[in-house]
């Protein structure tokens, strides 16, 4: 699913609008009625309070047509217009208007205004700002944003928290909606899945309101949500008259002393997601460990006992992931800046190799081109410099993928991998995902879906997804705070199985 700008949503707009030779305020009856049409599913026959409090531009005049719909099927409603500029769009102008003659007078709240009464069981409707919104609200908005989060009450939000800019981080962050439920119109926005501003959206869903479907299938986008839909059609399946070899030979190469079980995870993870053949190479100290915690993992070593000095690995294999629990001693820093220097197809790095790079950059020319690297929010400060908001720092991680020709994947709540100026944003994965190991176990996973054959966009977009789906698996029976790594690797296999269950896994993709 495409993840459009502000700029591109006006345009599809614009786009609807003369395709179908309509008026904007039909739009925006069109766009009401579907939020009308959630929210009347979910209450009636239900009496509750619900408040809406509404802007003077099209994102109010959207609450205006939602109060209307909701007066007229006898919902108890009071509508709050917050005045706070003296332009008012022309549809939020003609939609008060018919509200009025529907029987509805607003209050109008203005800087002077007291601050009306909310209690924790009123529904607060939040239609002050849309997408358009592009500078901080004023002292006195702010502190009734502030009021209305302080409230307690369900907030649901008309296309975007009101106080939060759709392509940048917010001006204050004390002046944003804590929205518990957004109803975004026909696409989800960046802001939704970014550290920064994604604490503001509880869950969100998308209301369909037909915007022009040409325009949004032929709209090249920055972002990409990824989902079941968009990670299917990657989907290699095995072939009836292939054997081991036929997917590939997959080389670990990792561990020092006190930290073997990085390799085992990883090495174990290589192998669940359908690797034909993995060794690993570790140091002398891990050798007994690994053959037994792993029979099915072939094992070589260096030539010392505490850490890996040396890399010399006797065969050419299909794909190696290396760094996971490596350490940044002297002789290991030489051994794998001399070992780049031999590799010529992309490699999977994390966690120390990670590391080395940041402190030795002349390394990273020699990085094979279309390598995969997977750092966490520390690692990737460490390799392209600190960031001012989660805009900066995707751009700045933007242009370091471009300067190497690297797959560069941002570990996090959604994992974001970048390639060649575009962001691919994952759904899948929980919080119970934050545990020791679990980025050794994408490591492998990525590094097992390169040997398999695919490219490494795929593997990296795939991997993301499939290692995040496990983990909700896994979340499902040991919950957020028991999972392990190890039940990661464990669910691999089931989650290759839901990928082909349609119903519940569809369902999850559209809301969130």
């Amino acid at each position: 699913m495409k993840i459009f700008s502000a700029h591109q949503i006006y345009e599809a707009d614009k786009s609807t609008i003369q395709k179908e030779q309509i008026k904007s305020h039909e739009l925006m009856e069109r766009a009401a009625a579907q939020l009308f049409e959630w929210m009347h599913s979910r209450l009636r026959g239900t009496k509750v309070s619900i408040k809406l409090f509404c802007g003077i531009g099209n994102n109010g005049g959207d609450g205006m047509v939602l109060a209307r719909k909701l007066y007229e099927h006898d919902y108890s409603i009071k509508v709050y217009v917050v005045n706070y500029s003296d332009k008012r769009s022309e549809d939020f102008l003609l939609n008060l208007e018919r509200l009025k003659e529907a029987g509805v007078w607003p209050d109008f709240i203005n800087e002077e205004s007291d601050l009306p009464e909310l209690l924790p069981n009123d529904i607060i409707v939040d239609a002050v700002f849309g997408i358009g919104l592009n500078r901080a609200p004023d002292q006195w908005v702010g502190n009734l944003i502030k009021h209305i989060n302080d409230s307690r009450a369900f907030t649901l939000s008309v296309d975007v928290p009101s106080g939060l800019p759709v392509d940048r981080g917010p001006w204050n962050p004390s002046f944003v909606i804590n929205a518990s439920y957004v109803l975004s119109f026909q696409v989800p926005k960046l802001v939704f899945f970014l550290p920064e501003t994604g604490v503001y959206v509880n869950q969100w869903e998308i209301l369909d309101i037909g915007l022009d479907q040409e325009y949004m299938a032929n709209t090249e986008t920055d972002f990409e949500l990824i989902g079941r839909p968009e990670v299917l059609p990657m989907y290699r399946p095995r072939l009836k008259f292939s054997h081991k070899g036929t997917y590939g030979h997959s080389v670990i190469v990792g561990g020092s002393y006190g930290k073997i079980g990085a390799v085992q995870l990883a090495a174990n993870a290589c192998l669940s997601v359908g690797s034909g053949l993995v060794t690993a190479f570790i140091p002398k100290c891990g050798y007994n460990s690994l053959q037994t915690a792993i029979p099915e993992v072939m094992v070589l070593t260096g030539s010392r006992e505490r850490n890996i000095s040396d890399i010399d690995i006797p065969f050419k294999p299909s794909v190696v992931g290396i760094g996971v629990g490596i350490g940044q001693e002297d002789d290991t820093v030489s051994a794998f800046g001399n070992f780049l220097k031999r590799m010529d197809s992309p490699m999977v790095i994390d966690a120390d190799g990670l590391n080395i790079l940041s402190q030795n950059p002349e390394m990273l020319k020699d990085v094979p081109k279309l390598s995969v690297l997977t750092p966490h929010p520390k690692e990737l400060e460490r390799l392209i410099g600190g960031w001012d908001s989660d805009f900066e720092k995707l751009e700045k991680a933007k242009a370091f993928a471009a300067q190497y020709n690297l797959v560069l994947v941002i570990k996090g709540a959604h994992t974001i991998t970048l390639y060649n100026g575009k962001g691919y944003v994952n759904t899948t994965g929980n919080p119970g995902m934050a545990t020791a190991g679990s980025g050794d176990v994408l490591t492998g996973m990525i590094t097992g879906l390169l040997a398999q054959g695919y490219s490494s966009v795929e593997a990296a977009i795939f991997g993301v997804y499939l290692h995040g789906l496990a983990g909700d698996l896994g979340v499902s029976s040991n919950g957020y705070e028991a999972l392990k790594a190890s039940m990661i690797i464990h669910n691999i296999g089931n989650a290759y199985s839901e990928l082909f269950r349609q119903p519940e896994i569809e369902q999850k993709d559209n809301a969130h």
